[in-house]
């Protein structure tokens, strides 16, 4: 399954993600800081949905109160939702 989410107080303005069997297979953020994105993409590829939100869930960047890998983590939430 795919799903793709607009993140929302960050500079990156797309985020997709690829799903299999509640694992990532694929995910790409497109705008942001690319060394940070493309990390963030590449660690959660082959990792669980659940774990990819327990880990990036939270993480802020500035005074922003969010960040590209808490909003991935909120876009993975909010797929989850939809699914069920």
């Amino acid at each position: 399954m795919k799903y793709s989410f607009r993140p929302n107080g960050v500079c990156s303005v797309e985020m997709s993600v690829e799903v299999e069997d509640g694992v990532i297979v694929h995910a790409e953020i497109i705008g942001g800081c690319p060394g940070n994105t493309v990390g963030v993409t590449r660690l959660v590829e082959g990792m669980t949905v659940d774990e990819a939100i327990k880990r990036l869930k939270g993480i802020p960047c500035r005074d922003k109160g969010t960040s590209c890998p808490d909003q991935f983590a909120r876009g993975l939430e909010k797929m989850k939702e939809e699914i069920k």
